[in-house]
């Protein structure tokens, strides 16, 4: 099965080397997954889910990229994957930019290692696999660097703004209390120093809070298990009815995806991007799909319209962007930020794949069982 961004499960235009390489990806994950624990420092205590992130997606799409009747000429060609996969390592591991640096180079490492002898690769293929690899890393770690930079901006502008008046307080209180004799006064004055105080202790535990999540925004969830093939099949009966003239089709033909989410805002999620996709499918059919992947659920929604420029692929997920024309970030609405909200709450994330040959599809990545990797709020809501 082919897991690239635009679920190609069909894996049409993929050529025998193509083919060959997705035969061997788990086995690529096996040993990526071991080397990175043993040689990458943060990385022995991650959970597979968040280890694996979008890299078995990514695979496939170098896969689509060595075949010449495929239009994906690299890995990150008409897709924001390699970015999105930097963001969650910002968001998701005590990992810095040499980290992951590193473990691109292990991932080029082990297809090296375990392609030997079982795929035909020449030396234009190898120049695919590097081109694909070094791009991702150079998207990964600007990504990656501009979470950081972000939160260096918050911090600033909460240290500069949020934290002048409780240590204006303190610093008046103290100048006074040296000037006065009045024990009443002094009193007064010091209760008021310590109230100020403890402000401050708690804008740094805010602060450190927002270190360790890096300021992502987040949606209270509601956490069961059950089946994602359900959902969806229920979701596509209730536009069975073809409205606007588009067909909604449901891929039935998967395994049972079994795991812990938020039903309510998956469909709120899978229905703001099939509503999207109806809007701008030109249409054409609209198909859901989810398969499973090393402790990953992979739940997408394709359409047939015109491509998203590139340029706007990270854009439409940000909440009041402003842009012109046909593909306008409003155009899309609010929907895109709650989506990526939803799938950055279940400790995942979301990505796009569009380009005139593929259509678009919306990705929604997240661990098959979420509840170690949500907040508080969600794991009290499971337990109502």
């Amino acid at each position: 099965m082919t897991l690239a961004t635009d679920q190609n499960v069909d894996r049409l235009g993929i050529c025998s080397t193509g083919l060959q390489f997705i035969s061997i990806r788990d086995a690529v994950m096996d040993r990526w997954e071991r080397e990175v624990r043993a040689r990458v420092e943060g990385a022995e205590s991650l959970l597979r889910p968040v280890l694996t992130n979008t890299l078995p997606a990514f695979f496939d799409n170098i896969a689509e990229a060595l075949s010449p009747d495929h239009p994906r000429t690299q890995a990150v060609s008409g897709n924001n994957s390699a970015s999105v996969h930097g963001t969650e390592r910002a968001r998701m591991t005590p990992f810095g930019p040499d980290q992951v640096v590193h473990e691109y180079q292990i991932l080029r490492e082990s297809i090296a290692v375990v392609a030997k002898g079982r795929v035909s690769l020449d030396e234009d293929h190898w120049r695919i696999i590097d081109a694909s690899i070094n791009a991702a890393m150079r998207e990964a770690v600007r990504s990656f660097t501009q979470i950081h930079e972000d939160l260096r901006h918050k911090m600033a502008a909460a240290l500069s703004h949020d934290m002048r008046t409780p240590l204006s307080v303190v610093a008046h209180g103290a100048q006074f209390m040296t000037m006065t004799s009045d024990w009443a006064q002094v009193k007064n004055v010091a209760a008021r120093i310590g109230a100020n105080a403890d402000r401050l202790n708690e804008m740094m535990a805010e602060l450190l809070d927002a270190l360790t999540f890096q300021g992502a925004a987040k949606i209270p969830l509601h956490l069961t298990n059950f089946d994602i093939l359900g959902l969806t099949r229920e979701l596509g009966e209730q536009y069975a009815h073809g409205q606007h003239g588009t067909q909604v089709v449901v891929d039935v033909t998967g395994e049972p995806v079994t795991g812990h989410w938020c039903r309510a805002s998956l469909w709120r999620a899978l229905e703001n991007l099939v509503n999207n996709a109806i809007k701008y499918g030109d249409g054409g059919t609209v198909s859901i799909m989810a398969h499973q992947t090393r402790g990953r659920l992979m739940l997408s929604v394709h359409n047939e319209g015109n491509a998203i420029p590139e340029e706007q692929h990270n854009r439409i997920f940000e909440y009041l962007r402003r842009e012109t024309g046909p593909f306008s970030a409003t155009g899309w609405g609010i929907g895109l930020p709650f989506v990526k909200a939803v799938g950055e709450s279940h400790g995942g994330s979301v990505s796009v794949d569009s380009s005139p040959e593929l259509g678009t599809t919306f990705l929604i990545d997240v661990p098959v069982d979420c509840r170690p990797f949500v907040g508080d709020g969600a794991q009290r809501a499971m337990s109502d």
